[in-house]
């Protein structure tokens, strides 16, 4: 196992969920309030109530696409009657689409935040840094899935990336299978990680009243 493998496929998905995870403890113990005093939906809410919604629900229909394609076996969608052909297909056709969703949804809300001088004064850096890691993390995975799942050869990451994401909870991380993940998919999920490490400290949370992404 080389240096680069065990930093990027062991120490850092493992130092990013306990990040994560103490993070969000210490800023509800410490900064509660500090999570929505800098919301600017009273500056402008027309282009929010737009692009809110679009980026919230695209982003739903992505995680669940995740969930269903990380975290469930091959074996229990084909126990399903689900063969690969058609696992793919479909799961590059609603891939695809609510990408596009999270796309049009994100770019709303850049708008909004840049176009706007009420709102780009209450943006902070660690904003730009979010929108930046959200827009790169976004064009890999429509990049994955359009241009490699859809028009492309197609790639089985299911047979890789879900068994090595599986074993950092099992406690059996698997690096070499993520070596041998293309590097298009090895970047994205380099960069997934990145974003989850800097959450805690940003304004990407869900609030139940109100469900406010990037407000």
């Amino acid at each position: 196992m080389s240096g680069s493998s065990l930093l990027l496929w062991i120490v850092l998905p493992y130092v990013t969920i306990a990040v994560f995870i103490v993070g969000h403890i210490w800023r509800w113990r410490v900064d509660q309030y500090g999570w929505t005093s800098r919301s600017s939906q009273l500056q402008e809410s027309r282009w929010l109530a737009i692009g809110g919604p679009i980026f919230h629900y695209a982003t739903f229909a992505a995680i669940a696409g995740h969930v269903l394609g990380i975290l469930v076996p091959a074996s229990w969608t084909s126990a399903l009657g689900i063969d690969e052909g058609l696992y793919h297909a479909i799961s590059a056709v609603l891939g695809a689409i609510a990408g596009v969703g999270v796309v049009v949804g994100l770019l709303v809300l850049a708008a909004r935040r840049v176009g706007h001088p009420r709102v780009a004064a209450t943006t902070s850096r660690m904003d730009m840094v979010v929108f930046a890691l959200l827009a790169v993390v976004i064009a890999l995975g429509l990049a994955e899935t359009i241009l490699v799942n859809l028009l492309g050869p197609g790639y089985d990451y299911r047979a890789t990336v879900a068994l090595w994401f599986r074993g950092l909870f099992l406690l059996d991380p698997q690096p070499a299978l993520m070596d041998g993940a293309p590097l298009l998919y090895q970047v994205h999920v380099t960069i997934a990680w990145a974003l989850f490490l800097v959450w805690p400290f940003s304004r990407l949370m869900i609030e139940v009243e109100g469900h406010r992404w990037l407000g």
